[in-house]
């Protein structure tokens, strides 16, 4: 008698960060095309600050990647082994998803090349530091990545004034930075964890990227022919920078960074990162039709 026999379907493999709470999800934004020009508030000064961010990122994310990954022999602990695979694996999606959005933006006539290469050049001028001053600066600059994600997440005023065609990409991404803030310091506390070099990031990571950024941020105004809008100029400003400012509000928070008992998990986010991760990604997940690898993400 013949017999056959059914293969059976191979089981994806499971992600290493997955195992310990940083999942690389591979995403695919296919929507954006759909949101409005000025997807913030209907404001150009606004948008193209985010706009802005969205063309460092790739630059940003690779000098991330590079520091930790210089360091990544030394780690023998398997759980930060991990962390660093599932660090990386986000931070790849991360500008693999911008640059996809850069594209748009692009063709949305938002010259955003001017601040990536500036940015970029930026960053050129801190990797003739010291290997340990580069994950320094990392570790800095994930910080406020971190507190930037936190903001956006709690901020429901905030994100009520974004495209709804464009405000799941960056509330994924803030959740993955989040999920990974630590990482990277972690790694840092490996190495030494000199205070030195985390005070001297504060003025090294701002001589090198603030007048790229700031000067980026002007000339995609002028370019938009919105630099005498002194009305929406006015406004943006004053959602970013004013008193109330989706930025002002972060900034003190930055100076923890400075101090001797400084951790990021010392400010706690679980509990924000739980819910965001079953508004985004749970059975009615927003997200659940862009994240294609889910079955590869199960522990």
């Amino acid at each position: 008698m013949n017999t056959t026999v059914t293969p059976t379907a191979a089981k994806p493999r499971k992600l290493a960060g997955a195992t310990v709470g940083i999942p690389p999800r591979q995403m695919e934004f296919r929507r954006l095309e759909a949101g409005s020009r000025y997807f913030y508030d209907n404001n150009p000064t606004a948008t193209l600050f985010f706009a802005l961010l969205s063309a460092i990122f790739p630059p940003g994310e690779l000098f991330f990647m590079d520091t930790v990954r210089h360091y990544r022999d030394r780690v023998t602990d398997p759980v930060l082994k991990a962390k660093i695979s599932g660090f990386i694996g986000q931070e790849a999606i991360h500008t693999r998803e911008h640059e996809r959005l850069n594209e748009l933006l692009k063709a949305r006539g938002f010259d955003v090349m001017v601040a990536q290469k500036g940015v970029a050049a930026g960053l050129k001028l801190l990797e003739k530091l010291s290997p340990s001053q580069q994950l320094a600066c990392t570790t800095f600059m994930e910080h406020f990545t971190a507190l930037l994600g936190e903001q956006l997440l709690n901020d429901e005023n905030f994100r009520s004034k974004a495209d709804p065609e464009m405000i799941g990409l960056w509330q994924w991404h803030a959740l993955e930075e989040l999920e990974h803030k630590a990482v990277a310091y972690e790694v840092y506390e490996l190495i030494g964890n000199s205070r030195l070099e985390r005070w001297l990031s504060y003025p090294l990571v701002a001589g090198a990227l603030l007048p790229p950024i700031l000067g980026s941020w002007l000339w995609m105004v002028a370019k938009d022919g919105q630099l005498l809008n002194w009305k929406e100029n006015r406004r943006g400003l004053q959602l970013l920078l004013g008193r109330n400012g989706f930025v002002t509000r972060i900034l003190p928070r930055m100076g923890l960074f400075a101090r001797k008992d400084f951790h990021p998990d010392r400010h706690h986010t679980a509990e924000l990162e739980k819910v965001w991760r079953e508004k985004l990604f749970g059975a009615q997940g927003m997200l659940n039709a862009e994240l294609r690898n889910r079955e590869a993400l199960a522990v």
